[in-house]
């Protein structure tokens, strides 16, 4: 083909590109005519309270009408009988693509393998109630495309992409035989698939940024302290320099959003803040000065109520050591979150378990150690929410979420009981949840509905 035959394809093939016909995910299909959920009571995401018996009216993918009068509209009518009505869940610290396979098996298997595990594991999540999640490190973007597409059925997802280390950090899981690393040279394993990309530079860092915002990161998430499940990764050392954090933070700040870090230690998280990071993670090693500073500086705290070694035994010996660390952090973190009222958002950093991530409801109630069950609620529905928004003009799914609210997105728990009384039913969401709804759509439906005219 001559350069000139060439140039008129492409040009062809950018223009249907531009006009959808190629390229570019088919528009959203319209709902039909709605869902009337009747008689509910509303946990609204935002007051411990609950509604008086109201009636919802879901039209699209929004909550158009919430009303104690009767709600006269052609719609699949739901009976509530009494029951809660509430917005789904939302778990701020995920890893979509790391949920069940083993760590050997995420460097060995085939990525069309891992993909599809992946993809029945955000079924799974789904029909746990959790409706989005944010990921914070792996290569999850063609799943929330799968999703968002509606090929998959699963939560939205704000991806991170591959969380960016350094040699030997927190995510490098090459061996010693890798080494030495050579500057441009060939990829390992882990970076090729998109899991972590290693960096040792403030160039590097605002390479590889910018290379997950490209693909549609809505945060770009770096670790700037040891962690537990990686094997050269010490917990109590720092990592990224002041330079190398800035670097992130500049990238993701020209793009309009933000730098979330995976951090431990007083060293590591106080270095971040210096650097402009809107968010820790984990900070279960944090002290009293670390916490202080978050509360007068507005950081965010993203942590998880780790109390015992649940899914550790995927890891080695060492790492079920760094393990141990963390849990006995547990309490010291939600005493500081407490203490400073620091804004804390509920995530669970399940790796490497099926059965863990089975118990990701759960996880969630075991927040009423620090807190009442209409608090953990809350912080696992709008304070979460408040958190994604950080992501600005990044943010894939423009609207409110983590409320009951009119004009909200329609993201919605029925609840064969009341969960502000008895938590524990969020723990069999199997059995206690009656109706899974997301963006409007009915996921699961124990109850039947008849047109409502």
């Amino acid at each position: 083909m001559s350069g000139l035959s060439k140039s008129l394809c492409v040009s062809a093939l950018i223009a249907l590109i531009g006009t959808g016909l190629v390229g570019s995910p088919p528009a959203r299909a319209q709902q039909d005519a709605g869902v009337l959920f009747q008689n509910v009571r509303i946990f609204d995401g935002r007051n411990g309270a609950l509604s008086a018996p109201s009636n919802v009216l879901i039209r699209n993918n929004k909550i158009e009408t919430i009303s104690t009068a009767a709600i006269t509209a052609d719609a699949q009518a739901i009976a509530g009988d009494g029951r809660v009505l509430m917005p789904g869940l939302i778990d701020a610290h995920w890893h979509a693509m790391l949920v069940r396979p083993t760590p050997a098996a995420v460097l060995a298997s085939d990525v069309g393998y891992t993909n599809l595990l992946a993809a029945a594991e955000a079924t799974a999540t789904l029909m746990r109630g959790f409706t989005t999640v944010r990921d914070m490190g792996g290569p999850a973007f063609s799943l929330k495309r799968t999703i968002d597409e509606g090929l998959v059925a699963g939560p939205r997802i704000y991806p991170s992409g591959a969380m960016i280390t350094i040699t030997g950090g927190h995510g490098d899981f090459r061996q010693l035989s890798d080494l030495p690393r050579t500057i441009g040279g060939m990829l390992s394993r882990i970076e090729r698939i998109g899991g972590a990309m290693v960096a040792d530079s403030p160039d590097e860092v605002r390479v590889r940024a910018r290379e997950q915002l490209m693909q549609g990161a809505t945060q770009v998430k770096l670790t700037a302290g040891g962690g537990v499940a990686s094997p050269f990764s010490p917990i109590d050392v720092s990592t990224f320099t002041e330079p190398e954090l800035r670097a992130a933070v500049e990238a993701a700040e020209n793009w309009g959003t933000y730098v979330a870090v995976h951090a431990y230690t007083p060293v590591a998280i106080q270095r971040s803040i210096a650097a402009g990071v809107k968010c820790i993670e984990h900070g279960h090693l944090m002290d009293d000065a670390s916490a202080r500073l978050m509360a007068e500086k507005g950081i965010w705290l993203s942590t998880q109520p780790f109390l015992d070694l649940s899914g550790a035994s995927a890891l080695g010996p060492a790492e079920q050591d760094k393990m141990r660390q963390v849990v006995a952090g547990t309490d010291r973190v939600y005493g500081f979150a407490k203490k400073y009222k620091l804004k804390t958002a509920f995530g669970t950093d399940v790796l490497f378990s099926k059965a863990l991530a089975d118990r990701q409801g759960a996880m969630l109630t075991t927040l009423t150690r620090w807190y009442t069950p209409a608090e953990a609620l809350i912080m696992a529905t709008s304070t979460n929410a408040e958190l994604l928004s950080l992501s600005g003009p990044r943010n894939p799914y423009p609207g409110k979420l983590g409320v009951v609210e009119e004009g909200a997105l329609a993201d919605l728990l029925l609840v064969d009981g009341n969960p502000i009384d008895n938590i524990k039913l969020i723990e069999d969401p199997a059995k206690n949840f009656l109706v899974i709804m997301k963006d409007g759509k009915v996921y699961k439906n124990l109850l039947g509905g008849d047109r409502n005219k």
